[in-house]
Protein backbone atom coordinates (compact mmCIF):
# COMPACT_ATOMS: atom_id res chain seq x y z
CA UNK A 1 0.00 0.00 0.00
CA UNK A 2 1.43 3.52 -1.35
CA UNK A 3 1.37 6.49 0.68
CA UNK A 4 -1.85 8.42 0.16
CA UNK A 5 -3.73 6.20 -1.56
CA UNK A 6 -6.88 5.67 -3.23
CA UNK A 7 -9.33 4.04 -0.91
CA UNK A 8 -11.07 2.00 -3.31
CA UNK A 9 -10.45 0.40 -5.99
CA UNK A 10 -12.56 0.71 -9.26
CA UNK A 11 -14.01 -2.88 -8.63
CA UNK A 12 -15.07 -1.52 -5.26
CA UNK A 13 -16.73 1.43 -6.03
CA UNK A 14 -18.70 0.42 -8.98
CA UNK A 15 -20.37 -2.53 -6.14
CA UNK A 16 -21.20 0.47 -4.16
CA UNK A 17 -22.47 2.19 -6.82
CA UNK A 18 -24.73 -0.94 -8.31
CA UNK A 19 -23.38 -0.93 -11.83
CA UNK A 20 -21.47 -3.29 -14.35
CA UNK A 21 -21.19 -1.41 -17.07
CA UNK A 22 -18.26 0.04 -18.05
CA UNK A 23 -19.45 3.66 -19.65
CA UNK A 24 -17.63 5.51 -16.41
CA UNK A 25 -15.08 3.52 -15.89
CA UNK A 26 -12.96 6.30 -17.25
CA UNK A 27 -14.19 8.95 -14.27
CA UNK A 28 -15.17 6.89 -11.36
CA UNK A 29 -10.89 6.70 -10.79
CA UNK A 30 -11.16 10.68 -10.61
CA UNK A 31 -13.52 10.54 -8.52
CA UNK A 32 -11.79 8.10 -6.09
CA UNK A 33 -8.85 9.75 -5.82
CA UNK A 34 -10.68 13.14 -4.99
CA UNK A 35 -12.57 11.51 -2.41
CA UNK A 36 -9.33 10.14 -0.90
CA UNK A 37 -7.76 13.52 -0.71
CA UNK A 38 -11.09 15.04 0.63
CA UNK A 39 -11.04 12.55 3.54
CA UNK A 40 -7.22 12.93 4.41
CA UNK A 41 -7.80 16.73 4.55
CA UNK A 42 -10.72 16.08 6.71
CA UNK A 43 -8.51 14.40 9.04
CA UNK A 44 -5.62 15.84 8.30
CA UNK A 45 -3.39 12.85 8.12
CA UNK A 46 -3.47 10.22 5.06
CA UNK A 47 -3.95 6.53 6.29
CA UNK A 48 -1.02 4.73 3.47
CA UNK A 49 2.18 3.41 4.30
CA UNK A 50 5.31 3.67 3.36
CA UNK A 51 7.18 0.48 1.38
CA UNK A 52 10.59 0.93 3.55
CA UNK A 53 11.54 2.68 5.94
CA UNK A 54 12.69 6.79 5.21
CA UNK A 55 13.46 9.67 7.14
CA UNK A 56 11.54 12.51 8.29
CA UNK A 57 13.37 15.56 9.65
CA UNK A 58 12.33 16.87 12.83
CA UNK A 59 13.29 20.93 13.87
CA UNK A 60 11.18 21.24 16.81
CA UNK A 61 13.27 20.37 19.53
CA UNK A 62 11.63 17.31 22.52
CA UNK A 63 9.42 19.00 24.65
CA UNK A 64 9.24 17.91 28.85
CA UNK A 65 5.76 16.49 29.37
CA UNK A 66 5.10 16.38 32.77
CA UNK A 67 2.02 14.20 32.57
CA UNK A 68 3.88 11.36 31.35
CA UNK A 69 7.42 12.26 32.70
CA UNK A 70 9.03 12.09 29.02
CA UNK A 71 10.53 14.79 26.47
CA UNK A 72 8.06 14.10 23.20
CA UNK A 73 8.72 14.51 19.59
CA UNK A 74 5.22 14.56 17.61
CA UNK A 75 5.52 12.56 14.82
CA UNK A 76 3.74 11.38 11.78
CA UNK A 77 1.55 8.12 12.40
CA UNK A 78 3.46 5.10 12.70
CA UNK A 79 2.24 1.39 13.22
CA UNK A 80 4.89 -0.52 12.33
CA UNK A 81 8.36 -0.31 14.37
CA UNK A 82 10.88 -2.14 11.59
CA UNK A 83 14.04 0.20 11.38
CA UNK A 84 13.05 2.87 13.44
CA UNK A 85 15.79 4.72 14.43
CA UNK A 86 16.21 8.18 16.05
CA UNK A 87 19.60 10.08 14.48
CA UNK A 88 21.03 6.53 13.61
CA UNK A 89 20.37 4.98 16.67
CA UNK A 90 17.38 2.17 17.04
CA UNK A 91 14.66 4.34 19.04
CA UNK A 92 15.05 1.23 22.20
CA UNK A 93 18.89 2.00 22.17
CA UNK A 94 17.66 5.57 23.71
CA UNK A 95 14.93 3.97 25.48
CA UNK A 96 12.69 5.66 23.58
CA UNK A 97 8.65 5.08 24.45
CA UNK A 98 5.65 5.28 21.64
CA UNK A 99 2.80 7.37 22.62
CA UNK A 100 -0.18 6.47 23.08
CA UNK A 101 0.20 3.54 25.00
CA UNK A 102 -1.96 0.86 24.09
CA UNK A 103 -2.09 2.18 20.04
CA UNK A 104 -1.69 -1.66 18.72
CA UNK A 105 -4.72 -2.31 21.15
CA UNK A 106 -6.63 0.37 19.70
CA UNK A 107 -6.15 -0.27 16.19
CA UNK A 108 -4.34 3.43 16.14
CA UNK A 109 -1.08 4.72 15.17
CA UNK A 110 1.62 5.83 17.70
CA UNK A 111 1.65 9.97 17.11
CA UNK A 112 4.57 10.33 19.43
CA UNK A 113 7.82 9.38 20.52
CA UNK A 114 8.71 9.94 24.37
CA UNK A 115 12.17 9.38 26.11
CA UNK A 116 13.26 9.64 29.49
CA UNK A 117 15.81 11.78 28.62
CA UNK A 118 16.99 14.11 25.99
CA UNK A 119 17.29 12.25 22.54
CA UNK A 120 20.45 12.06 21.32
CA UNK A 121 21.73 15.16 19.22
CA UNK A 122 18.20 17.38 20.70
CA UNK A 123 18.70 19.85 22.83
CA UNK A 124 15.79 21.92 24.31
CA UNK A 125 15.00 24.79 23.58
CA UNK A 126 17.51 24.87 20.70
CA UNK A 127 16.77 24.19 16.91
CA UNK A 128 18.54 20.91 16.56
CA UNK A 129 17.20 18.57 13.80
CA UNK A 130 15.83 14.88 14.84
CA UNK A 131 15.82 12.37 11.88
CA UNK A 132 14.03 10.16 12.79
CA UNK A 133 13.55 7.15 10.44
CA UNK A 134 10.37 4.71 10.21
CA UNK A 135 8.05 3.09 7.72
CA UNK A 136 5.57 5.97 8.16
CA UNK A 137 1.75 5.39 7.94
CA UNK A 138 -0.99 2.87 8.99
CA UNK A 139 -0.60 -0.94 8.24
CA UNK A 140 -4.59 -1.49 6.92
CA UNK A 141 -6.82 1.53 5.81
CA UNK A 142 -9.55 2.08 8.56
CA UNK A 143 -12.95 0.39 7.56
CA UNK A 144 -14.45 3.97 8.23
CA UNK A 145 -12.46 5.27 6.18
CA UNK A 146 -13.51 3.03 3.24
CA UNK A 147 -17.11 3.37 3.80
CA UNK A 148 -16.49 7.30 3.97
CA UNK A 149 -14.98 7.01 -0.34
CA UNK A 150 -17.73 5.13 -0.92
CA UNK A 151 -20.25 7.89 0.39
CA UNK A 152 -17.85 10.45 -1.60
CA UNK A 153 -17.85 8.54 -4.72
CA UNK A 154 -21.33 8.07 -4.61
CA UNK A 155 -22.27 11.62 -4.03
CA UNK A 156 -20.07 13.30 -6.54
CA UNK A 157 -21.53 10.47 -8.68
CA UNK A 158 -25.36 12.24 -8.29
CA UNK A 159 -23.86 15.37 -8.56
CA UNK A 160 -23.07 15.27 -12.12
CA UNK A 161 -26.79 14.96 -13.07
CA UNK A 162 -27.48 17.80 -11.21
CA UNK A 163 -25.04 20.38 -12.31
CA UNK A 164 -26.97 23.57 -10.54
CA UNK A 165 -26.37 21.50 -7.35
CA UNK A 166 -30.41 21.08 -6.25
CA UNK A 167 -31.18 17.20 -7.13
CA UNK A 168 -34.95 15.92 -7.41
CA UNK A 169 -38.13 17.87 -8.21
CA UNK A 170 -41.18 20.18 -7.05
CA UNK A 171 -43.22 17.42 -7.14
CA UNK A 172 -41.53 14.82 -5.24
CA UNK A 173 -39.15 17.38 -2.98
CA UNK A 174 -35.87 18.64 -3.64
CA UNK A 175 -32.05 18.40 -1.69
CA UNK A 176 -29.76 21.09 -2.38
CA UNK A 177 -26.40 19.21 -2.63
CA UNK A 178 -24.01 21.05 0.09
CA UNK A 179 -20.67 22.42 -1.47
CA UNK A 180 -18.73 21.12 1.47
CA UNK A 181 -17.64 17.20 2.33
CA UNK A 182 -20.90 15.28 2.96
CA UNK A 183 -22.06 15.12 5.81
CA UNK A 184 -22.37 11.65 6.36
CA UNK A 185 -18.73 11.11 5.46
CA UNK A 186 -17.63 13.71 8.25
CA UNK A 187 -19.94 11.38 10.89
CA UNK A 188 -18.06 8.32 9.53
CA UNK A 189 -14.37 9.76 10.07
CA UNK A 190 -15.28 10.72 13.64
CA UNK A 191 -12.59 10.01 15.64
CA UNK A 192 -9.75 9.89 12.96
CA UNK A 193 -8.96 12.95 12.31
CA UNK A 194 -5.59 14.75 13.97
CA UNK A 195 -5.93 18.21 15.61
CA UNK A 196 -2.49 19.24 13.56
CA UNK A 197 -0.23 18.15 10.85
CA UNK A 198 2.77 16.80 11.68
CA UNK A 199 5.95 16.68 9.61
Amino acid sequence: MPWKPDYLTLAEAKAYLRTSDSLDDAEIPAWITAASRAIDKRCNRQFGQLAAPAARVYRRPAVWNPETALWVIDIVDVQDVTGLTVNGVAYASQRGILLPDNAPADGVPWRQLGFPDQPTGSYYGAPAAVTIVARWGWTAVPAQVVSACKLQVSRWMSRRDSPHGVTGSPETGQLRLLARLDPDVSTTLTGLSRRHRVG
